[in-house]
């Protein structure tokens, strides 16, 4: 079994804004994929299918980006999901709009949801998908960057980023081959 987590905060107030980008891509994903419903279960939003032989999960944690590891370890406990079949979708400041990084494991780079996950399973060796949202003008206005509107041309630079990771994250549910990569929208554009 597989588990896809796309990081985010419930509520209208947070919808497009930088920091929900995981639940974002985690929608276009399972659209892609002809899913059609999310149910709810363990305080997460929740869909599965068939993929390649295997079972795979896509969830959204509704207990807010600072306690997402709460939502992750229940399904990674209940189902007993192996850490290298996990993947966790989020922002990431240190990177610019449009580009995406996958990392086979590591630090929480300063992230609070993966900071979240990494103390709630004891561990950091699952594998992360990180979408760049850039920094702040402001430096010391990191909350209200990630948690403000993203402008036309942001949404849309991010838009296009989601089609290029595309087909990496489908191979991972296919084949569970997981690769350390950058891609950006100017390979593409």
């Amino acid at each position: 079994m597989k588990l896809v987590a796309g990081l985010g905060n419930p509520g209208k107030e947070y919808s497009w804004t930088p920091h929900n980008v995981g639940f974002h891509f985690l929608d276009f994903l399972v659209e892609h994929l002809d899913i059609t419903s999310f149910q709810s279960k363990f305080n997460s939003k929740i869909c599965s299918k068939l993929i390649g032989g295997e079972s795979c999960l896509f969830i959204k944690p509704h207990t807010y980006m600072n306690k997402s590891g709460e939502s992750v370890a229940e399904f990674v406990n209940f189902y007993k999901i192996p850490l290298e079949k996990i993947v966790i979708i989020s922002d990431d400041i240190d990177l610019p709009s449009g580009k995406v990084r996958f990392r086979v494991e590591g630090g929480h780079g300063g992230h609070n949801g993966l900071r979240s996950i990494i103390k709630s399973l004891g561990n950091d060796n699952f594998h992360r998908i990180r979408f760049g949202v850039g920094r702040p003008p402001d430096k010391n206005d990191v909350i209200g960057h990630v948690l403000g509107r993203w402008s036309k041309e942001e949404n849309k630079i991010t838009r296009r980023a989601f089609h290029l990771a595309l087909k990496d994250i489908v191979r991972f549910l296919e084949t569970s081959q997981f690769e350390n990569v950058s891609l950006s929208t100017s390979q593409i554009e």
